[in-house]
């Protein structure tokens, strides 16, 4: 059986390569041509960014180019969402391809000729608005493959659906959107999809190469909210009081023990963190309450539950042991499961991502503790997401500015390989189901 299965993998591996070969060069060849538009695209959506939901004049831009290539293009899906449909001149499968849209409450310092100098309210304060996490350049490379495709539409065997996302950062606080939203409005019928690809940039890895991981790629997330409800007094009188502050110190510390005393770090990572703690008005004053606000990231349901049944248990037996009580909330806004690449997905386009960037360019990585709704549509369908590298040559990864951050930088030059990925694990994909 093993010799049998050996000589199928192998089989599979010749096949996908062969077919990759078959449409290499004119994607190569179209993708490099579309190189400085791809550009001027990413440096337009820089400079103009905007925040979830709110995409206006992104998805406007985006419409009416899919729809100048001939394309069915449904708008205002999950707001502001956008969805191009394109069919190849023979019957196959339903291919999505997905890129994300919308910018962070970052100010950027990067000193460009694009900088983003776009301002808005958010949360109640003002702030600068940036594309501080690539999705400026996933939108731009979708585009590209956009153009490459339709040209070849006579090579399709099958249909392309663009989805074009809002709100992966998360829906402005009162509001739904994002992956999940677009889901329930039925973006994954109409045509019925098959199997979805993602791509993200990232701005640690160098440029020319490709990061991926089979199974729990990136973590289930949950969001937590901790309140815990003392007896206020005067700053002076601390007897007089219950106080939630020194409370919720000791809350924050035994949280820590959940992931160092509890999870199996062995088999999956695990993060508990605070992010945000409010409380108080004066500095003499012992508050009422104090919130706490967090985050629990896993890569399993097993975890997801001993994380959640630890936070809760310690939160309120540390309270209660202060006279305190504690409310915990887990999620109070937002869940996002584990985004997963089907494992046998994964082994069977692998070929096709080594022959587009050069097998030692193609590496194999440890699981991601930041979180993607993209596992929105990996619920619903086989899906691979995947990283492209955006560090300049010989950059440093551990000095290169992080996502999520008001310095974070990108290499353009890499741009061309996210449109050649796409278009040969499209191609691919639809030409060996065509052979079954």
């Amino acid at each position: 059986m093993k010799k049998r299965y050996t000589l199928l993998l192998s089989l599979s591996v010749l096949y996908a390569n062969a077919q990759t070969s078959q449409y290499l060069k004119a994607v190569a060849t179209k993708a490099d041509a579309m190189q400085t538009q791809i550009v001027s695209w990413r440096r337009d959506f820089h400079e103009h960014p905007e925040l979830g939901n709110r995409e206006v004049r992104t998805s406007g831009i985006i419409s009416k180019y899919l729809t100048s290539l001939g394309m069915e293009v449904k708008t205002g899906i999950a707001t502001t969402g956008v969805v191009g449909i394109l069919k190849g001149a023979k019957p196959g499968p339903v291919v999505a391809l997905r890129a994300d849209m919308d910018g962070l409450p970052v100010t950027e310092r990067n000193n460009l000729p694009f900088k983003s100098t776009v301002t808005t309210e958010y949360n109640g304060q003002q702030v600068g608005v940036m594309h501080a996490c690539g999705h400026d350049s996933h939108m731009a490379i979708l585009m590209g493959v956009a153009k490459v495709l339709s040209d070849m539409k006579g090579d399709l065997h099958g249909t392309v659906k663009f989805i074009f996302q809002p709100a992966e950062e998360g829906a402005p606080a009162g509001e739904k959107g994002g992956a999940e939203q677009m889901v329930a409005e039925g973006v994954m019928q109409n045509p019925k999809v098959d199997v979805v690809f993602g791509l993200h940039i990232n701005s640690q890895t160098e440029v020319g190469k490709i990061t991926y991981r089979p199974g729990g790629t990136m973590a289930g997330v949950s969001d937590m909210r901790i309140t815990v409800k003392g007896r206020s007094a005067h700053g002076a009188y601390p007897w007089s009081s219950v106080d939630p502050v020194v409370v919720s110190a000791q809350i924050i510390n035994c949280l820590q023990s959940i992931v160092s005393r509890n999870v199996n770090i062995t088999e999956n990572p695990a993060v508990v963190t605070v992010g945000a703690i409010k409380g108080g008005t004066r500095f003499n004053i012992i508050p009422e309450s104090v919130q706490m606000d967090g985050t629990l990231r896993y890569f399993t349901e097993v975890d997801h539950k001993l994380l959640t049944e630890n936070v809760r248990r310690i939160a309120i037996k540390t309270a209660e042991a202060y006279g305190a009580t504690a409310e915990v909330q887990i999620p109070y806004s937002n869940q996002y499961p584990v985004t997963f690449n089907d494992v046998a997905l994964t082994q069977k386009i692998l070929p096709t991502l080594q022959t587009t960037a050069g097998k030692n360019n193609v590496l194999l990585v440890p699981p991601v503790t930041g979180a993607e709704d993209f596992s929105f549509f990996q619920q619903k369908v086989p899906g691979i997401f995947f990283f492209l590298g955006g560090m300049p040559k010989g950059g440093n990864s551990l000095t290169a500015p992080s996502h999520h951050t008001p310095d974070f930088y990108i290499d353009e030059s890499g741009f061309t390989l996210g449109v050649k990925a796409l278009c040969n694990l499209t191609l691919d994909y639809m030409a060996s189901s065509k052979k079954k």
